[in-house]
């Protein structure tokens, strides 16, 4: 385990702190490959000098959704010319490659989603994850780069961007008013711990053709209740306002099937949305 070299992209984000701080803490040698150390994944000339490593975890992308719309050319051409040059680093150092994707199921053909589901290109974001699954199939089928496709569901967790769901809830009600669009639409939410436990998990296995794994908790909630669990945490009244607007394409309900994670990493979730909720509010 020590010998191995991990490169992670994005490791100054959201997951990829988190992952590096876990990768570390296991005894794996890490390569940070993020814009805030001077490593421009869509820029080759500060490619030229990566040192060598033996497994990529790809993280970095832009990934809210909603600026999709908003700047679509910078979401198609940073997220997938950075799964492109990650990919041929991979090569470079035949490497095995960790692709992280999401929300390439679209409007759910019956549920739970497994990995067999059909994908369906949604937004702009999803469109470039599903590029960069084809992408990574090309590398393995014609270059022989092992490679695991993870496609987490939504993530929550300490330190998220305030733009997210859960942190975008918990900032309203410290100010005692909550306003959110629509309280129906259900989401399967993994906690950011069991994700980093799952990627370590992966690291363990050797695949041996490209292999697809979904990362949920296996339990979809609702807006309205990932709000009520919420505000229990509060002493204060926190009054909630719903503008009953449903937004563009929204999906009714996502939940995870991850029997397939169960079965062959011998890996499940182990927190709770309550507990998970309640950590971040320790923040």
């Amino acid at each position: 385990m020590g010998n191995l070299t991990i490169a992670v992209t994005g490791s100054s984000g959201f997951i990829g702190s988190k992952l590096v701080e876990s990768l570390r803490k296991a005894s794996y040698k890490v390569l940070e490959l993020d814009i805030k150390k001077g490593i421009n994944l869509t820029d080759n000339d500060s490619l030229k000098h990566i040192s060598p490593f033996d497994v990529l975890i790809h993280l970095a992308a832009k990934s809210f959704v909603p600026d999709s719309y908003e700047k679509p050319f910078d979401f198609y051409s940073v997220n997938i010319n950075a799964t492109l040059n990650a990919l041929e680093l991979c090569r470079k150092n035949q490497a095995n490659m960790i692709f992280t994707s999401s929300y390439v199921y679209g409007i759910p053909e019956y549920l739970p989603i497994n990995e067999s589901h059909p994908v369906q290109s949604f937004n702009p974001y999803s469109d470039t994850k599903i590029i960069g699954e084809k992408i990574c199939q090309g590398y393995h089928d014609h270059f022989g780069i092992k490679t695991v496709i993870v496609r987490p569901f939504n993530v929550y967790g300490p330190n998220q961007n305030g733009k997210f769901l859960i942190p975008s809830i918990i900032l309203q009600a410290k100010t005692g008013h909550i306003t959110l669009q629509d309280p129906k639409p259900k989401r399967d939410l993994i906690y950011i711990d069991d994700l980093i436990d799952f990627y370590l998990k992966v690291l363990s296995y050797h695949p041996s053709k490209l292999e697809v794994f979904n990362v949920g908790y296996g339990t979809s909630y609702s807006v309205q209740e990932i709000t009520d669990i919420i505000i229990k945490n509060f002493k204060s009244d926190v009054k909630i306002s719903f503008l009953n607007k449903q937004r563009n394409k929204e999906i009714a309900e996502t939940r995870a099937d991850i029997s397939k994670a169960k079965r062959l990493l011998n890996w499940e979730p182990h927190t709770a949305i309550e507990a998970g909720i309640a950590t971040m509010l320790q923040e």
